[in-house]
């Protein structure tokens, strides 16, 4: 986790050492909260939570993509989880710093307080992915008031099964993927939607986009994984080529790239068992590997 760290007197930063990574002093507040608010996962704040509130005031957007926000007083008797308790690991992240320092952590969620598992915090411990996070209020008031609640967790795009559902989407999938040169990135998501549709699984579920090294700069597949948050996995063609199975093999790839074929051997090299083989869509070759059963 990259924690960012900022102290608004002498005496608060020499929690440094105690702490355990580097305390910055003497930028002004909110310049360093603009600098670090979208590049860190956590922020720490060391002095008045009021300055905290008004820093990051401004760039807050939406829970599942805001970092953790914690405020701990220069004396080191609090330590505040103030933003992205569950999805942003706020939370956790105080009771591990009050630890360190002997602060008491101050956590206001309600879940927390009576040791009830938040589906949020499941969902990031299990790696699933969020579809609906507006459902998460409704299922979380449901979990405290002791009714039955409605959370999915599968790859596959069904029907909802409840009046109110919760989608988690587990990151088991690996999309291999060739393409010509210069294909245009619009395309390119176009395609793979319509293929995973077809498929039955959520886009939610990918874990990564593998391919060729020859490819590792296509912009088609680096547009991609940047939207969407997943790495881009690349092999050499030898590395491709000693994966065992059954694929459907190309001389023209062959002789293009030095190894038969590429989005299914990727896909599996990655992912684990191959779940869907070569499907070529508008030039694109694409194949789905991974843990799931579709």
């Amino acid at each position: 986790m990259k924690i960012a760290a900022i102290a608004f007197t002498e005496r608060g930063q020499q929690w440094e050492k105690v702490l355990g990574f580097p305390v910055d002093r003497g930028i002004p507040v909110r310049d360093w909260t603009r600098m670090h608010f979208s590049t860190s996962d956590a922020l720490l704040f060391i002095g008045a939570c009021g300055i905290a509130v008004r820093a990051v005031a401004p760039l807050i957007r939406d829970k599942t993509t805001d970092p953790a926000v914690l405020v701990m007083d220069e004396a080191g008797r609090h330590l505040i989880s103030l933003l992205s308790g569950h999805i942003g690991g706020a939370n956790d992240l105080a009771l591990t710093l009050a630890a360190r320092t002997g602060a008491d952590p101050v956590i206001t969620t309600a879940t927390d307080l009576r040791g009830i598992p938040a589906v949020d915090s499941f969902a990031v411990r299990e790696n699933c992915a969020i579809q609906n996070p507006s459902a998460i209020q409704a299922v979380a008031a449901a979990t405290l008031a002791g009714t039955p609640v409605g959370v999915a967790i599968t790859e596959r795009t069904l029907q909802a099964p409840f009046p109110v559902t919760l989608w988690l989407r587990p990151r088991t999938l690996v999309l291999g993927a060739g393409c010509r040169r210069g294909t245009d990135p619009a395309l390119f998501e176009d395609t793979v939607r319509q293929f995973l549709s077809q498929c039955g699984v959520s886009l939610l579920s990918l874990r990564a986009l593998a391919t060729i090294d020859l490819k590792k700069e296509e912009e088609a597949f680096v547009t991609f994984c940047r939207r969407y948050h997943l790495p881009l996995l690349t092999s050499d063609a030898a590395a491709l080529r000693a994966v065992p199975g059954d694929f459907h093999a190309s001389a023209f790839v062959e002789a293009a790239v030095g190894v038969d074929n590429v989005c299914e051997r990727a896909a599996v090299l990655h992912g684990g068992t191959l779940l869907t083989g070569k499907t070529v869509m508008n030039g694109i070759t694409l194949a789905l590997a991974g843990e799931a059963q579709i």
